[in-house]
């Protein structure tokens, strides 16, 4: 946006200390004049003695001293004035150099302002942790950017080949090709809603509702549970009242997508997948606990990253994800406020826990 040219802040603050400290003289001799002069006979003063000088004798000798004490605290404050607003504005200069190396997309820079707490170092102190942040924010969406675009390059990499092997076999089953492209297709579709599922909680893009956790926990393994009993995973769910506040449809979406961890990638023979909802230290809590195979804390650590599967068995499985279900629940998590725990359990398989913050009522 243009605007008109005006005066520098350092300027105008030049011109205010010249001001005041003008007004001050003036008010100064004012004062003199009032205590002072006027006590002092208008008239020729005569009598016995020395020369006794009158009013009018003291305000021609005083008026010129006066007004080149108002010139010297004229040209005082302005130099002085000067002089100090640049101190004072240094840091603001500081702060300003580095807003224009972030405009530039330079976000390494930081201010580092010493000093005493004051509110330019407290100004600088807040612009560099957001400075961090936006560069932390920038770094994972770049490499969101590169991941997502790699697995989206992916099913249209294998429709593609589907589609050249099928042209060149002559004797192709269009029944089988038809069901593979299928599959390719749903796995892409299912990327790309889980992309804006996770932009959308990235964005706190929603409106704060009253939920029961429990009543969230019962309808994602409600949905769930055909291919639950497709794979022979038994499905539990324990657990009272659990108040929470946040949306009902990001909620539902992290129940869904813990459970759905759960039984994608259960691998144990008839194993089982319980989730329990339950208020816990003033928090709203649920957990998803899943027998499965033994994992090392290394993988668990990297679970919540996108794109990262616990296992690469289940990669040729029609219901497997896109390795973005734990990489949502942690994001729809955060956006409420609350927090993600992963622990492996010593038998194998996986306890994933959210805690959010307790419904007020």
């Amino acid at each position: 946006m243009s605007r008109e040219p005006g005066l520098s802040v350092r300027l105008k603050l030049t011109l205010s200390y010249a001001g005041f400290l003008m007004v001050a003289g003036a008010v100064l001799l004012a004062i003199v004049w009032v205590f002072l002069l006027r006590y002092v006979p208008n008239g020729p003063i005569t009598g016995p003695g020395p020369f006794v000088p009158n009013r009018g004798d003291l305000i021609r000798a005083f008026a010129p001293a006066a007004v080149w004490a108002l010139l010297f605290l004229l040209a005082f404050g302005l130099l002085g004035g000067w002089f100090l607003a640049g101190r004072m504005l240094a840091p603001l200069s500081r702060i300003t150099d580095a807003t224009r190396l972030a405009a530039d997309g330079s976000l390494s820079h930081r201010i580092d302002l010493e000093g005493s707490d004051d509110e330019f170092r407290e100004l600088a102190d807040s612009f560099d942790a957001m400075l961090a942040q936006l560069e932390a924010h920038v770094a994972e969406q770049r490499r969101f950017a590169a991941n997502a675009s790699h697995e989206l390059r992916t099913p249209l990499a294998i429709t593609r080949t589907l589609l050249d092997v099928a042209r060149g076999d002559p004797d192709r089953d269009v029944d089988e090709l038809i069901r593979r492209l299928s599959i390719v297709n749903t796995r892409a579709i299912g990327l790309t809603e889980a992309l804006l599922v996770l932009s959308r909680a990235d964005q706190r893009s929603f409106t704060r509702e009253d939920v029961d956790l429990s009543l969230v926990a019962e309808e994602a393994a409600e949905a769930l549970l055909p291919l639950a009993e497709a794979r022979g995973i038994t499905l539990r769910t324990h657990g009272d009242v659990t108040p929470a506040s946040g949306s009902p449809a990001l909620l539902l979406q992290l129940a869904s997508n813990l459970v759905h961890n759960g039984i994608v990638h259960n691998l144990a023979e008839g194993g089982t997948v319980d989730i329990v909802t339950s208020v816990r230290s003033g928090a709203a809590e649920i957990a998803v606990e899943n027998t499965g195979e033994t994992l090392s804390p290394h993988l668990v650590s990297t679970l919540v990253e996108p794109f990262q599967r616990g296992s690469e068995r289940i990669r040729t499985d029609d219901h497997a994800g896109v390795g973005l279900g734990l990489a949502i629940v942690r994001s729809i998590a955060v956006a409420h406020g609350g927090t993600l725990t992963i622990v492996a359990r010593a038998g194998g398989g996986l306890r994933v826990t959210v805690r959010l913050p307790l419904r007020q009522t």
